[in-house]
């Protein structure tokens, strides 16, 4: 699709309001440079940031406590989870001047499509789903697709077990195929002393993100998991059953038993659209062992002879759910 051409008095304010942006950031990058020199800032310390509110900040010192701070011009946006270098001011605000660098980088298209980070220095991406509202095994594998493309660890966590049978049901068969592919699964609930133990040791001293459809209980889980800290819970839409949204800033909260969980505004869907059909492809751990065996080395794995994946389903030591989930996301790629 192309391009909608701007008229040149759009262009004139674009360019006018960008003009009066640099003047602002030019203006506090001097005024900070001025208080830095003035001795108005205390010694350099390194932080934490908790939350991010555009170019404001919570940061978390060393010691624990928490400090609104702004950046200095000439950084870039920082993200929850950034470590960084800061200098506190008299009334115990302060200023970021530098940003440590990012081990892991969490990220997601805005409505633009640009491709934005949201938190940074994870360990682990939590895929919370739940028996409603009814998952969909699609929309995990673009999860697990997204977190193979950042090289962070994806853990599949299975909420609201109690409302499932005892034994076998869809649900269960799903958790078992994710679980043959070397996926990490933990199973739980928010119903009874124990419900949450096998949740709390995997969050035990790692950094973690919980993503997932709406209504799947990310929320519950965070209330339960950290009592003391203010989480706002939604219900479920009557009419749709799909959850409404209501975290809206990505905070870092430090979990009792150790470790830190980072909960970001819930995304519905995803986005993989800055991916390329080959990144979508290595997404997939079940296809690594065949990739390049295909007769052609262009073969795009759809109806081309000698190509090895097609066999591999055919034998069945590929998934026939799994393979049609990953030319269903390759259609969307072209579609976007």
């Amino acid at each position: 699709m192309s391009k909608r051409k701007l008229s040149r008095q759009q262009q004139w304010r674009i360019e006018k309001v960008q003009a009066e942006r640099t003047q602002r950031a030019e203006k506090r990058e001097s005024q900070d440079r001025d208080k830095l020199d003035a001795g108005e800032y205390g010694p350099e310390q390194h932080g934490r940031v908790i939350a991010h509110y555009g170019r404001s900040l919570e940061v978390e010192s060393e010691s624990g406590s928490l400090h609104r701070c702004h950046l200095r011009a000439n950084l870039e946006t920082l993200v929850t989870g950034d470590r960084v270098i800061w200098r506190e001011a008299s009334d115990a605000s302060g200023v970021v001047v530098a940003r440590g660098a990012r081990t892991t980088e969490l990220e997601r298209p805005d409505m633009r499509g640009v491709l934005k980070p949201v938190a940074a220095n994870i360990d682990q991406i939590l895929i919370v789903f739940a028996a409603e509202p009814a998952p969909q095994p699609n929309l995990i594998d673009r999860y697990l697709i997204a977190a193979e493309a950042t090289g962070i660890t994806p853990v599949l966590v299975l909420n609201k077990v109690d409302l499932l049978p005892e034994s076998g049901g869809e649900l269960r068969d799903l958790l078992a195929r994710y679980e043959a592919l070397g996926y990490e699964v933990v199973a739980c609930t928010t119903l009874g002393e124990a419900g949450l133990d096998a949740l709390k040791a995997q969050l035990s001293d790692r950094t973690s993100a919980f993503v997932g459809q709406s209504g799947v209980g990310k929320s519950s889980l965070i209330s339960i998991l950290l009592p003391k800290e203010e989480v706002r819970v939604g219900p479920l839409s009557t009419e749709s059953r799909q959850g409404m949204h209501t975290t809206t800033t990505a905070w870092l909260y430090h979990m009792p038993g150790g470790g830190d969980l980072i909960d970001s505004p819930g995304i519905r869907e995803f986005g993989l659209v800055h991916l390329t059909p080959e990144q979508v492809t290595d997404g997939f751990r079940e296809f690594h062992e065949y990739l390049g065996m295909c007769r052609f080395r262009d073969c795009k794995h759809e109806k081309e002879p000698g190509c090895a994946l097609l066999k591999a389903v055919e034998d069945g030591e590929i998934g026939r759910v799994r393979f049609d989930s990953y030319k269903k996301i390759l259609v969307s790629l072209t579609e976007s």
